[in-house]
Order: structure tokens, then C-alpha cells, then sequence
């Protein structure tokens, strides 16, 4: 039986809940996922999990606060002027608290989220954590494939 190892292509249904238990993603009674470990398509702490268990493999990890997504980074919580949102984005739009945004890489070749905490006169503060960073996850993941 194949078993997974870092590189390994896998297909897996796959569960992510957190902390309060809720699901996050969740692929069970769907189609399943198809991804390439080592690859940033799931947190390195998760694939260290995954490595070693076998096709038809069902398990379920509990992972410490910070574990999976790393601890709240306070210097990921930035001040941004509605101007340059205008500037980047649509100049209509209005801003409310637990909007994400979307911003564009330096190089223009992707994309990073933020989500808005507070807004203020002409200023909005972003955080740009992940949003399960600094909180425990729990991860279920059936193997069905391992190439």
C-alpha cells in the first residue's frame, strides 16, 4: 500500500474545523480534493500529519493554538488610507468592519487578503493574519489516492 511522503500527489476528502468546532472546509459528501504536498496548498504543520499514513487512511488531529496558521502577528494589523483604496480599487466603494479586501501583490502577479477592524476618518485598519491564526484547529482527512 502506498503511503505519503512529502512531494506525494494525494486525493482526500478532508475536514478543517475551529476552535469553536464549526467547519471551515469541509469536502466530506462532495467531490474530493487533489493537491500536491509541499506545495503551500495546505499548512506545512497539517502535511506533517498526513506524511506516513496510507491510502484509505481515516484521522482526525487536534493542533495547538498557532500550530497550523501560525501565531496573530500585531505588525500584520496595518492602517490604510481610503484614498489609496480608491486609488487601487474602485473609488466608490465603502468599507465596513469584517469586510475583506483584496489587495494586489508588489509585482502584480497575485493577491493577499485583508480583513477591516476598525474604520476611521479618511483610514481603515486592516489585519492581515490568517483568519484561524493563533487558534486551534482540528483537521480530518480521509487518504483515497497517493501517487
Amino acid at each position: 500500500m502506498t503511503t505519503i511522503q512529502s512531494g506525494s500527489f494525494l486525493t482526500l476528502h478532508y475536514r478543517l474545523q475551529g476552535p469553536d468546532g464549526a467547519d471551515v472546509i469541509n469536502t466530506f459528501g462532495g467531490k474530493p480534493s487533489t493537491l500536491s504536498l509541499g506545495t503551500g496548498q495546505l499548512a506545512p504543520a497539517i502535511e506533517q500529519h498526513l506524511v506516513g499514513l496510507s491510502e484509505g487512511a481515516h484521522q482526525t488531529f487536534d493542533l495547538a493554538a498557532g500550530e497550523a496558521f501560525g501565531d496573530r502577528n500585531p505588525e500584520l494589523l496595518q492602517r490604510v488610507s481610503v484614498e489609496l483604496l480608491h486609488t487601487l480599487g474602485d473609488p466608490k466603494a465603502e468599507y465596513d468592519v469584517g469586510d475583506v479586501v483584496q489587495f494586489p501583490t508588489p509585482g502584480g502577479s497575485g493577491s493577499y487578503a485583508g480583513v477591516v477592524r476598525e474604520v476611521g476618518a479618511g483610514w481603515l485598519l486592516f489585519d492581515f493574519n490568517h483568519p484561524l491564526a493563533g487558534q486551534p484547529v482540528r483537521f480530518e482527512a480521509k487518504i483515497l489516492g497517493v501517487l
